[in-house]
C-alpha cells in the first residue's frame, strides 16, 4: 500500500495542463513538418507553415498555440494499491484546472447551465474527470484540453452489426465532410467502436490521448485507420479548408466488445492542436 496525498495530484494537473497548451509535443511537430513537405497546394502549404510557426512560438514564449484552451478533460489511472489523503480527489483534480487557467492566463470557457442561464464559471472548472481503477501502486495523469470548434463537428451513430466496414466507413467520411473546415483541420479523429452508447464515446475520446499515428495493435483495427486516412485526405479538403492532400494528420481506433445486436460507433474529431500530456505519479 503506497499513501499519496491528492495535493500532489493537484499539482500534476496544473503542471500537465500548463504543458499541453504551450508545447503541441514532438511527435506532432513531425507530422505536421512532413505533411508540409508533401503537400501540393500552395495556399495550403502556406497554412501549414502558419500552423508550425504559431507553434514553435507558443513553445519558446510559453503561451498558448491557441485562443480556446479547451474544457479540461482529465483521465486518471488509479492503482488499486494506493491511499488516497488530503482532500477529495475531484476537488483536488478542479484546484489543479483552477490555478493552471489563472497563473497560465489561459481562457476560462466554461458555463454552469449549459441551456437556460451559461454564466461563466471564470476558472474553467468543472473538468471532465475518467477515473479507472488499474493494477499497482501509481497513479497515471492524463490531461487532455478540448476545444469545443472540433468537439462541436463530432457524432455518433448506432450502426447494425451488418453494416460491417463499409458502414464504419461511409459514417467517418460522411462525418468529416460535413465538419469541412469548421474543427480547424488538418485534424486528427479519435474513434470508438464497440461498448454501449456512452462507452463507444469514452473510446473515442481515450483515442486522442494517443501519441499521434501511432496505430492499433490490432492488425484489422491498424489496417482501417490507414484506410481512413488515405480516404479522407483524398477529400480535398485541406488546412483550413482550402484543399490540398492534409485534412487529416491521423485517425486513432479504439474497440471494446459489445452485443450482438449493436455496432456502436462514435468519432471525437480534434484540431491540428492536439493537446495531451501524461504523467506518473
Amino acid at each position: 500500500m503506497r499513501t499519496i496525498d491528492t495535493k500532489q495530484i493537484k499539482e500534476k494537473v496544473t503542471s500537465l495542463l500548463l504543458e499541453s497548451n504551450y508545447n503541441i509535443g514532438e511527435e506532432t511537430f513531425k507530422i505536421l513538418n512532413q505533411s508540409y513537405e508533401l503537400e501540393t497546394n500552395p495556399i495550403s502549404k502556406s497554412v501549414l507553415n502558419q500552423i508550425i510557426k504559431n507553434d514553435e512560438i507558443a513553445l519558446n514564449e510559453s503561451i498558448p498555440m491557441c485562443q480556446d484552451t479547451g474544457m479540461a478533460v482529465i483521465f486518471l489511472e488509479i492503482g488499486q494499491d494506493v491511499y488516497l489523503t488530503g482532500k477529495k480527489l475531484y476537488e483536488s483534480v478542479n484546484e489543479g484546472v483552477r490555478e493552471a487557467y489563472s497563473i497560465g492566463y489561459l481562457r476560462k470557457s466554461v458555463v454552469d447551465d449549459p441551456l437556460f442561464h451559461r454564466t461563466n464559471t471564470k476558472d474553467n472548472t468543472p473538468a471532465i474527470i475518467h477515473t479507472d481503477i488499474v493494477s499497482g501502486s501509481q497513479i497515471k495523469i492524463t490531461v487532455a484540453p478540448k476545444g469545443f470548434g472540433s468537439e462541436n463537428m463530432s457524432a455518433i451513430k448506432m450502426l447494425k452489426p451488418s453494416d460491417g466496414v463499409m458502414g464504419v466507413k461511409n459514417f467517418v467520411i460522411e462525418t468529416v465532410k460535413k465538419a469541412g473546415p469548421n474543427p480547424c483541420p488538418p485534424i486528427v479523429i479519435g474513434i470508438g467502436i464497440g461498448g454501449t452508447f456512452e462507452k463507444c464515446t469514452y473510446l473515442a475520446k481515450i483515442a486522442l490521448t494517443r501519441e499521434i499515428g501511432q496505430h492499433n495493435t490490432s492488425g484489422d483495427y491498424s489496417k482501417l485507420e490507414s484506410e481512413l486516412l488515405e480516404e479522407i485526405n483524398n477529400l480535398d479538403i485541406g488546412p483550413a479548408g482550402l484543399g490540398g492532400i492534409t485534412t487529416a494528420l491521423a485517425v486513432h481506433i479504439e474497440y471494446f466488445p459489445t452485443h450482438i445486436a449493436g455496432l456502436p460507433v462514435a468519432i471525437n474529431i480534434c484540431c491540428h492542436a492536439y493537446r495531451h500530456k501524461s504523467s506518473i505519479i
